[in-house]
Parts: structure tokens; C-alpha cells; sequence
């Protein structure tokens, strides 16, 4: 199993989790080498280190753990980052930096490890998306436009998958408790809204791998309502979200 973004937050939770499940061997990226390196101690994990904003990466991390493991059984794409703050007022480096990492990596990393998958007929791909792609966030607008992107990724993906023996899954969590916010600057908007610990979306990722295929997770459950009524009404869903948030 490759996780991305195991340095830390969910990532981080999710090598705990399926650390204590056996028989699986743990290949877990990261851009903090000591963060990394701790966690792949306590692990058991092999630490592949990278940088997500280098086009090149997921390259080289796909190349490193198939060299390391032979093969690549399940992706789990936890690495993110975000930016909040009027889209007026944001860097043109935070839009290149949250399109790489939360996007563009990820659709590298899938083209250069679904290949091995389909040739075996057996794999999971695990991507972690966000409600803000679901339904939008304001403030987050580049961030909101990439987990929407990676969700359609992820519907488009699943056609071309069926019959292959490859599925694909999609975890829409809400606020969850890590120091995503803390490095972005700015805390979550909706702050009266309770936040999932890294663990719980653990849980939900270890679901979507050793469970029946799901093509999507929403945690907590009840954000489902709210992203099938943008789907379905999306302006009674826009007058709603500015009358109450």
C-alpha cells in the first residue's frame, strides 16, 4: 500500500491504522523527512520522500515503490494542501502549489500505477477529496476547484475501470481536525461545526480497502444531504448556504 501524505493528519492515521491490520507492507510518502521518518518507524513503513509541487515526482515515487515492494496494490492519495482568503487576494504560487499537490500529483500517480493494477486484474485506489469540492466553499475557491476536479477524476476513472477488477473510491470528509488549517493561516470557516479526529477518516479509508467497494465515503454521513441537494437544486442549495452558511 502507498500512502501519500503520511507525514502527517490523515495520512499519518491512516499508516497506524493498517499498520495494525497484517499483511500489509506500507509504502508511506512524505515532504517532512523527520515527521516521515518517525512515522515510518512506528509504522513499520518504508519512508519514500518527495516533493508534490515537482512535476516529477510522481514519477519517482511510483518508480520507488514498485522497485521497494515489486508491486503497488492499493493507493491511498492523502496529501493536500490548502489556501484561504478572498481569490483576489491569493498568490499565483499558492494556485500552482494547490493544483500539483491536490490534483495534478494525484492524476500522475494514478496514470503510472493503474497500469500494474490492471495487468494483475486486483487493486484499490483510495482518493481523498473534501465536501468544499462537493458543494464549494468561499474563501477557498482553488482549493473547492480542485477536490471537485479529483471527484470527477474519480467518477470518469470508475467507468473505464469496470470488468477490470481495479475500483476506485472517493472520501469526502468535512472538517477534519489536522494541521492542514494550521498551515494554511486560517481556521475553518464553519468553526460551530464538529471536527472529524485523522482517525475516524482513517476508518473510513480502511473501509473503502478492505470492505465492498464504495465509490464514495462522506464523513459524517449527513454531508451526503447536502451535496445531493447542490447536485440536484443548486439554487435552493446556493440560497441556503448564504442565508444560513
Amino acid at each position: 500500500m502507498l500512502i501519500t501524505g503520511a507525514s502527517s493528519g490523515i495520512g499519518a492515521a491512516v499508516a497506524t491504522r493498517f499498520a495494525a491490520t497484517a499483511g500489509w507492507r506500507l509504502l508511506l510518502h512524505g515532504r517532512d523527512a523527520e515527521r516521515l521518518d518517525q512515522v515510518a518507524a512506528r509504522t513499520g513503513g518504508t519512508a519514500l520522500r518527495a516533493d508534490l509541487t515537482d512535476p516529477a515526482s510522481a514519477s519517482r515515487i511510483a518508480a520507488a515503490a514498485i522497485g521497494s515492494a515489486g508491486r503497488v496494490d492499493v493507493l491511498v492519495a492523502a496529501a493536500g494542501v490548502g489556501w484561504a482568503g478572498p481569490f483576489t487576494d491569493i498568490p499565483a504560487s499558492a494556485i500552482d502549489e494547490v493544483l500539483a499537490v491536490d490534483l495534478a500529483s494525484v492524476v500522475h500517480l494514478v496514470r503510472h500505477l493503474l497500469p500494474q493494477m490492471i495487468e494483475r486484474g486486483r487493486g484499490r485506489i483510495v482518493l481523498l477529496g473534501s465536501i468544499a469540492g462537493a458543494v464549494g466553499v468561499g474563501d477557498e475557491a482553488v482549493y473547492s476547484a480542485a477536490k471537485a476536479a479529483l471527484g470527477t477524476f474519480a467518477d470518469s476513472l470508475a467507468y473505464e475501470l469496470r470488468g477490470t477488477g481495479v475500483t476506485i473510491c472517493l472520501v469526502l470528509p468535512g472538517i477534519v481536525d489536522t494541521p492542514f488549517f494550521e498551515r494554511r493561516g486560517t481556521p475553518p470557516r464553519r468553526s460551530g461545526l464538529k471536527a472529524l479526529t485523522p482517525e475516524e477518516v482513517a476508518d473510513a479509508v480502511w473501509r473503502a480497502v478492505m470492505m465492498r467497494p464504495r465509490a464514495e465515503i462522506f464523513l459524517p454521513r449527513w454531508l451526503r444531504l447536502p451535496a445531493r441537494i447542490h447536485g440536484a437544486v443548486p439554487l435552493v442549495f446556493r440560497r441556503l448556504a448564504e442565508r444560513f452558511g
